[in-house]
């Protein structure tokens, strides 16, 4: 059945990124974290994948037509007394350390299809050059976020071959998930400096980088044009790195995919009244932080389904909610690359379909009521703006209501906004037959422009093939090229006009070829859900 609340939409996100993870094989077995090698090329002189960082001298590899640089520590494991505390720079070492193997994932819960992790030395990150990058080369720097919904997801599924072709730097990075990231607790703001706690991933993002500005000249990148982008729970963290103060000039550019459907966030005592449940449950103390800090990794992750990680409006990492922040003009102001994709809900209804919309009206009410977690009434009122006559099957029709509800209009509302005070591009994902990443439903339920579809055309998906062919490698082409010319320009190129609210524009993402469209709004009846909030997201 459809998740209940918050923590169902989460667990369904965790639930299908956790299948492509299987696939890529990018967990170990045993949760253990140990390194994943990629192998590498003859052919480079051995100086060419050697670098010193500010920490240590890093040996990489040579791959794909790619130098990797994998498992570069950015801070100091967050373990013992450093859990749940801001990360720290990792301390410099003596020697050449090896980064020629991805090292662990952030520990997350095993599933159906995901192994799972318990390590907490987990703050590594991966950098992938040109093989003609050196020393003050100054390419353009990309800095990727992985998606999972804060609580499951890792960097190494994602091989940027294509977009370093295109001769820039990309550079991927692991943070601290779920109650590990995200748990605020007045045991814990008592001990910090500024009498906050959460938003230790937003942290660990804004360390990292930290690092890649005072680093990444070293490996040919240029530490002053770095484009920060993410896709879904990794693009809500581009927009919580847009608001938030802490990460002024960190970043020159940002590209957010499908990322825009959460704008309002929890205040502080909001936040700490949540973790001060959640630590009574596990046996600690309001003003217990040692308790919390003896719970076992395990345990923690066990008790997940009883946490819901969000940013938090803390008045240090975030001052305001992120809709706030970009109605008010109150962010980083830097060009922005936005969209969604034509079909997100779908992915998450295709292991439930049919069955998740029910085969009746009544029952099509109540799986509206449930997934968007409205009562009766608003139901209705979605029941007919959506009614089931206009599609083929009960399920399509809640897909397509809770797409525009929960990621395109929302989408929508943040590019308007971002679009009054920075030069801001609108995309949609429209590519309907767009090749499945992961293990799929009978075909019978078509996916279309499913949530993640993008990701298989801008990067290889470790360990599993493409499945790109004809006019979708037409389409990775262009849209490998428009990503990186974004990077370098802040203007993703010819022929695709900067958001504009007179005509509302958006670039239509499919193949052959992209096509500029107008009223997006009126397309996904986003005046229709301006007036009808949901709580999903």
């Amino acid at each position: 059945m459809v998740g209940g609340g918050r923590r169902g939409y989460r667990a369904r996100i965790a639930g299908c990124f956790a299948a492509v993870a299987l696939l890529t094989g990018a967990a170990a077995a045993d949760g253990s974290g140990a390194p994943s090698s990629v192998g590498g090329q003859s052919g480079v002189p051995p100086a060419a994948t050697v670098v010193v960082t500010g920490r240590g001298a890093v040996r990489g590899t040579v791959r794909d037509g790619m130098r990797m640089f994998l498992g570069v520590p950015y801070a100091a494991p967050p373990v013992a007394g450093l859990r749940w505390r801001p990360p720290l720079p990792h301390r410099a070492w003596s020697g050449i350390r090896d980064a020629t193997a991805f090292r662990s994932s952030c520990p997350q819960a095993p599933s159906l299809y995901w192994h799972g992790s318990t390590n907490e030395d987990c703050l590594f990150l991966n950098v992938f050059t040109p093989l003609a990058a050196s020393m003050g080369r100054g390419y353009p720097v990309m800095v990727w976020i992985h998606g999972g919904g804060l609580v499951s997801g890792e960097s190494s599924v994602f091989l940027p071959s294509g977009l370093v072709a295109r001769k820039v730097i990309v550079v991927t990075i692991d943070y601290r998930l779920g109650v590990l990231g995200f748990l605020a607790a007045p045991a814990l703001s008592a001990e910090s400096r500024d009498r906050t706690s959460g938003n230790y991933g937003l942290l660990d993002q804004q360390l990292a980088l930290s690092w890649v500005r005072q680093n990444i000249e070293r490996f040919g990148g240029d530490p002053h044009n770095v484009t920060l982008f993410g896709e879904s729970a990794g693009g809500l963290s581009v927009h919580a790195q847009l608001a938030s103060p802490a990460a002024g000039g960190l970043f020159q550019r940002a590209v957010v995919e499908s990322g825009g459907y959460a704008g309002s966030q929890p205040p502080l005592p909001a936040a700490e009244r949540v973790g001060k449940a959640f630590a009574a449950r596990l046996g600690c103390g309001a003003t217990d932080a040692a308790c919390l800090r003896r719970i076992p990794t395990a345990t923690l992750l066990a008790n997940g389904a009883f946490f819901d990680p969000t940013p938090i409006v803390d008045g240090h990492v975030l001052t305001r909610p992120l809709t706030a922040a970009f109605t008010s003009g109150r962010f980083n102001r830097v060009p922005v690359l936005e969209g969604s994709n034509h079909d997100e809900f779908r992915f998450f209804l295709a292991s439930e379909a049919p069955a998740a919309a029910g085969s009746t009206a009544a029952g099509y009410r109540a799986a509206i009521a449930r997934t968007l977690e409205v009562n009766p009434s608003v139901a209705a009122r979605i029941a007919a703006r959506y009614p089931l006559h206009r599609y083929p099957s009960s399920a399509l029709a809640l897909a397509a209501a809770a797409t525009d509800a929960v990621y395109a209009c929302r989408a929508h509302a943040a590019v308007q906004a971002l679009s009054r005070f920075v030069p801001t591009y609108q995309y949609e994902f429209n590519d309907e037959f767009a090749p499945r990443f992961f293990p799929g439903p009978p075909s019978r339920f078509p996916l279309g422009a499913y949530h993640t579809a993008e990701l298989g055309y801008l990067f290889v998906l470790r360990g599993y093939p493409s499945g790109l062919t004809g006019g979708h490698e037409k389409l990775a082409r262009t849209m490998l090229d428009r990503w990186t010319t974004f990077a370098k320009t802040g203007d993703p190129g010819p022929g695709w006009p900067r958001y504009s609210s007179a005509t509302d524009t958006v670039e239509s993402l499919e193949p052959p070829q992209p096509t500029t469209e107008t009223g997006f709004a009126v397309a996904h009846s986003c005046a229709f859900w301006s007036r009808t909030p949901v709580a999903a997201g």
